[in-house]
């Protein structure tokens, strides 16, 4: 049992990558050891040399010439680095676009003077009712009566095909009788009639 279990206890070899493969030690055979490269395989083993015209990546910070350091900026780029002045008014959010200024003084019509008024309750409101309101008397004494009961009562729903029977057969079915139109629809075409 113990020789079962340290067999099973073995790592799978790879016989579909390395079939001829053994032991992890590769034995190179001798005429290996002996071979000497090609001129073509020595020129395969050299490293691809770049496009024409490639320039490795630049650095990050790259070093200023003194030129660049002792740059003195001129009156119009000082002017064109200042920011643009904005028309903001106050209590408008950073979002908001700027109002011209023909739009700010103005003064409603009297329509819309009328329009905003509020609207006066009707005369015979009565407010709203309070949360405790006294119930009469005649209320607490009612008795329901049976049909009220009735309508109070769950409606009761069977399922789908409950108490069906697919095989009777309406009183109004057993004594109908067919219409000369419908006799005339249960007829075969006469062009499929053989004449024999």
């Amino acid at each position: 049992m113990a020789t079962l279990t340290q067999m099973l206890a073995q790592p799978k070899p790879n016989r579909l990558r390395y079939p001829d493969r053994i032991s992890p030690v590769w034995e190179v055979s001798e005429w290996a050891l002996k071979a000497v490269p090609s001129n073509r395989l020595c020129s395969l083993a050299q490293p691809r040399a770049p496009a024409v015209g490639w320039q490795p990546g630049r650095l990050l910070l790259s070093p200023l010439n003194r030129v660049t350091q002792t740059a003195v900026a001129t009156s119009r780029i000082c002017q064109l680095a200042q920011p643009k002045r904005r028309l903001v008014l106050e209590g408008s959010g950073p979002k908001s676009k700027p109002v011209p200024m023909t739009h700010i003084p103005c003064k409603a019509s009297a329509h819309i003077e009328l329009l905003a008024t509020p609207k006066f309750d009707h005369p015979k409101f009565e407010g709203e009712r309070s949360v405790c309101r006294p119930i009469s008397r005649a209320a607490r004494n009612y008795v329901a009566s049976p049909r009220l009961h009735e309508l109070s009562s769950p409606k009761e729903r069977k399922a789908l095909f409950e108490g069906y029977d697919p095989y009777i057969v309406s009183r109004a079915a057993r004594s109908a009788s067919p219409s000369p139109r419908i006799q005339q629809l249960c007829l075969p075409l006469p062009r499929k009639c053989s004449s024999n």
